[in-house]
């Protein structure tokens, strides 16, 4: 039986069981049901894991699932649809650089998944009003970022798109009664932070990371002091997704990020991928997120950090080196 352009064979209740998982226990079951299944049906990564000699049934644990090489989605299309998907979002890239695209089969369930991960952090989104501050994906085709905030737009009934009219964009905070949400790409909150464009007490100023070429990176640290100062707030919240997930992490401040209970954090030794660190130590970052039904949901990112006992973690800047050890395996 086809579902959703799924081979045979998937359960379509694991979907349901994702949004419901209330333990250590459910997330192993279903990550370790999702593995099973994509490690079968995602081609890139099947041929991954049987080129890393791994035994299927030997896998009885989520932290040892072998990890998908982020860049991967690249080169490949990390898929296990077999219809063509409904959407693919792509990353942003600086010229000369390969995007990557992930091929979404449903855009109901990245709908679902979005909206779940905003209310477990911010409650209904009809008691906000969000204002996006994103112009360097406004500007680009294929962003997850603009059609999520585009579609948490319209569930707050108010606020909106706004490219470099600051002005604009003070004016209309100002006349809105709502609590706000600011949500800006780093480089722009910045420029307006800079030229001493107020907002509205209360306001929770929420950057997505990334300088994209326009400024020089600087540790979050300092930049999340400076955007205090210049906005009068008491700390920066932070959303951590990227085009190859599906689900988002958010940090209410000092760059801590927590999950939603389908997705989980890990960190390897950068060194050796598949070492598995301690809580505390710093790393490379691996992401299992449960969301990526229809791709991979097992990625090692380019991205270093360390993860704490109770799930948090905080990104600590990117692994050096220009691809991440184990893609040359499949990318010949």
């Amino acid at each position: 039986m086809q579902v959703n352009g799924l081979p045979s064979g998937f359960d379509m209740d694991i979907v349901d069981r994702m949004f419901s998982i209330g333990s250590d226990a459910d997330f192993e079951c279903a990550a370790l049901e999702l593995f099973d299944f994509q490690s079968r049906h995602c081609d890139p990564y099947a041929r991954y894991v049987e080129l890393l000699g791994i035994d299927r049934s030997s896998v009885r644990h989520s932290g040892d699932i072998p990890m998908l090489p982020i860049e991967l989605f690249k080169t490949h299309d990390v898929y296990c649809g077999e219809k063509p998907p409904q959407a693919v979002f792509t990353s942003s890239a600086t010229t000369g650089m390969t995007s990557s695209h992930h091929m979404m089969a449903d855009l109901s369930l990245y709908e679902r998944d979005f909206r779940a991960c905003f209310e477990r952090f911010y409650g209904e989104p009809s008691r906000w009003s969000l204002y996006a501050l994103l112009p360097n994906y406004l500007q680009r085709k294929g962003s997850s970022l603009v059609y999520m905030a585009d579609r948490l737009i319209r569930e707050c009934g108010s606020g909106g798109f706004y490219l470099d009219d600051y002005d604009r964009l003070a004016a209309d905070m100002a006349a809105d009664a709502k609590p706000k949400i600011l949500l800006g790409v780093t480089y722009a909150l910045l420029d307006m932070a800079e030229r001493g464009i107020g907002i509205p007490e209360g306001t929770v100023v929420m950057e997505t990371g990334g300088m994209k070429g326009r400024r020089r990176e600087m540790p979050k640290e300092e930049l999340h002091a400076l955007l205090c100062g210049a906005f009068g707030v008491e700390s920066i919240h932070s959303e951590y997704g990227m085009a190859e997930l599906t689900s988002q992490a958010y940090s209410s401040g000092n760059g801590l990020f927590y999950c939603p209970p389908w997705m989980k954090v890990l960190t390897r030794d950068v060194n050796d991928p598949f070492a598995r660190l301690e809580p505390g130590r710093r790393g490379g970052i691996d992401i299992i997120d449960l969301g990526n039904v229809w791709s991979c949901a097992f990625l090692q990112t380019q991205d270093a950090g360390t993860v704490f006992a109770d799930g948090g973690f905080r990104i600590e800047g990117r692994l050096s080196g220009s691809d991440i050890r184990g893609c040359n395996l499949l990318v010949q």
